[in-house]
């Protein structure tokens, strides 16, 4: 195989904190190069420099070859390297033809020639089976389509090598083979791309070659074809990986959420919810599975006060709830890990610290003459103390939240919101773009306040999370229950039918 990339001895130094240091990767023409590592392991940095973002401390790239500098993301567009981010960069008031000629230097007449560059786009996508609507608006169309349109745009400004960043986080079963089809196809036309991801399942299905990332250094680069799950994520996390295996409970004693007939916008398939009942008992687990877009969002806005449904009762601890409002949800001790951790869980401009207090800044023990003055000795001692108990892998606790990894960002969340022991706690997708070891640590989490007696609600896209940790197991599918089965011993033929709606 050819040598298409050449990263040698890379180093990125933030402060006295080295987020990569003397790193090597090399990539081949028309093969997959994951990088494995767990959150905070380097690996978006890495990507990072490479796309011309950040700028190395130290180190040298060489593209076929050839010493390059990469001082802007334009001038890595210019040698042909194109990256989709794990949270997509399309203006969502366009449409995806908008989205793709934006910024393109294909066309630099003074008028926009829609029809030709229309067919040029249309045939790029037919010729790498990427199946995209050019006149949708970017809100209108899947997650799964918004990831083909950053393919499209990537391969439309010439990219032959492509970084696919968390590809298949926020996608179906059914998205993630079709994802697989294109890279084969991209691969067939001798274009390389650098994968990655934390689902081992995947890695070990498309990888050709594995370069493992700890500690912002390259431990090793591996054939697949040599490796299996369990080596991969030995080498990893550093030690030896033993996998939890947790035990199912009936719970039998009282609700902590109970839904009864619950309705919101029933006709819509995707985005409501149709005479929904089931509860949630004080210490247990209860997950809904089911396709992501057949009512799960809806279910945890109304499970956490953000919507109020049309038709049904919700009752909180046995008590029927009348006004939707999150702040009298969190007042009734309801917790929330939300599905976008960046847009919903944290406030990115603000420190680990403040985010960590934010629900309790009127709390005597942070504050004086109920919020007006805060307490900063006394946060910094509490942020310091779930930073080490969390595992929260920052520089300090003053950091900016928006710099930390995502599986970072995660715990900071589920260090916040399963603080002071509540009562429910309504988690979706809690584990989506997390390492194993963090996967771990949040399972682990969950399973030990439900020993306390909380009740949980996971909502989760990963049928294989849902399985592991559900006491039992409700199905969803365009807004109603299909079933709900026993977290012992699950039916899984039975579940997987259930969640197609049949």
């Amino acid at each position: 195989m050819k040598e298409l990339l050449q990263m040698r001895g890379i180093s990125k130094q933030f402060g006295d904190f080295y987020a990569n240091k003397k790193v090597d990767l090399t990539v081949y023409e028309g093969e997959v190069h994951t990088l494995l590592g767990e959150n905070g392991a380097g690996k978006s940095t890495l990507m990072n420099i490479l796309i011309g973002l950040y700028q190395p401390t130290e180190g040298e790239i060489y593209l076929r070859g050839k010493k390059v500098h990469i001082d802007s993301p334009k001038t890595a567009v210019k040698l042909g390297i194109g990256m989709v981010h794990q949270h997509f960069m399309l203006v969502e008031a366009m449409t995806v033809f908008e989205n793709i000629i934006l910024g393109s230097t294909h066309d630099t007449s003074l008028f926009i020639k829609k029809d030709q560059l229309k067919k040029e786009i249309q045939e790029l996508a037919d010729k790498y089976d990427l199946d995209v609507e050019l006149d949708k608006d970017i809100t209108d169309i899947s997650v799964g389509a918004q990831q083909r349109v950053e393919i499209l745009k990537a391969l439309y400004r010439g990219a032959d090598l492509l970084i696919l960043d968390e590809p298949t986080a926020a996608l179906t079963d059914l998205e993630v083979k079709g994802l697989f089809q294109i890279i084969n196809k991209l691969l067939s036309e001798n274009k390389s791309v650098i994968f990655i991801s934390h689902k081992m399942r995947e890695v070990l299905q498309i990888s050709t070659n594995v370069t493992i990332l700890r500690a912002g250094e390259s431990i090793v680069t591996v054939p697949r074809s040599e490796m299996d799950g369990a080596k991969l994520a030995n080498l990893m996390i550093g030690r030896e990986m033993v996998p939890s295996v947790y035990k199912k409970i009936k719970a039998e004693g009282p609700s902590v959420l109970d839904l009864q007939h619950i309705s919101y916008h029933k006709n819509s398939k995707h985005n409501g919810l149709n005479d929904v009942t089931f509860a949630v008992h004080k210490g247990e687990i209860v997950g809904i599975a089911g396709v992501d877009g057949n009512g799960q969002s809806q279910l945890a806005q109304v499970a956490t006060g953000v919507l109020k449904p049309e038709e049904g009762e919700l009752d909180l601890e046995s008590e029927a709830i009348s006004v939707f409002d999150p702040l009298a949800f969190i007042m009734d001790n309801v917790s929330h890990i939300p599905e976008d951790r960046n847009k919903m869980g944290l406030i990115g401009d603000m420190s680990i610290e403040e985010n960590l207090v934010l629900k309790r800044t009127k709390d005597p023990r942070f504050s004086v003459k109920n919020g007006l003055y805060l307490k900063k000795k006394e946060i910094r001692e509490f942020a310091e103390e779930k930073r080490v108990k969390n595992d929260i892998r920052c520089t300090s606790v003053e950091q900016e939240t928006r710099t930390l990894s995502g599986g970072n960002q995660q715990k900071v969340i589920l260090a916040r919101e399963l603080d002071g022991s509540p009562e429910l706690l309504v988690a979706v997708h809690p584990t989506r773009g997390l390492d194993i070891g963090a996967t771990s640590f949040v399972h682990d989490t969950m399973i030990a306040a439900r020993e306390r007696g909380c009740g949980i609600l996971l909502i989760s896209a990963d049928f294989d999370e849902i399985l592991k940790v559900s006491d039992r197991i409700v199905v969803m599918f365009e807004g109603q229950i299909m079933g709900i089965y026993s977290g012992e011993n699950p039916p899984i033929d039975e579940i997987s039918l259930a969640m197609a709606g049949k």
